[in-house]
């Protein structure tokens, strides 16, 4: 045996537990009941269903009508604002961050800010950048 429990001891053991309701790992079971829907919920349910099923079938495709470069341009145009609203961000969060610093008199919050703040003015002119850069 070798110092192990008899298996007469560990089947009962397994036996005893599953009469009490838990599982092998001493956790006890979760009984699930499903209940039936109420009629309300069913309407709910069938309105979104319906609103599903007409979203995927009759939708009309969208074309790009045009040039369609004036269609990347547009793209182009909505991207750079995104990032230049981002960098906005950065630049108020350097400002308070510098400022913070100030006030705190912490030289390696000052730093931080200070990296922010030029990180976020780069990011705001990123597309005056480019086009310095591509002439």
């Amino acid at each position: 045996m070798n110092g192990g429990m008899p298996m007469k001891i560990l089947f009962h053991q397994l036996k005893q537990r599953e009469a009490d309701g838990k599982t092998s790992n001493g956790l006890e079971e979760k009984n699930t009941v499903h209940e039936k829907m109420s009629r309300f919920q069913k309407k709910i349910f069938t309105c979104y269903s319906v609103l599903v099923f007409t979203g995927n079938l009759c939708t009309a495709y969208v074309y790009a009508a045009g040039d369609p470069l004036s269609v990347v341009n547009n793209l182009s145009t909505f991207i750079f604002s995104l990032i230049r609203a981002i960098g906005l961000i950065l630049l108020g969060f350097g400002i308070v961050q510098v400022g913070l610093s100030l006030k705190s008199h912490d030289p390696s919050q000052r730093a931080n800010g200070f990296l922010t703040l030029a990180g976020g003015i780069i990011i705001t002119f990123a597309k005056e950048i480019l086009d310095l850069i591509m002439g």
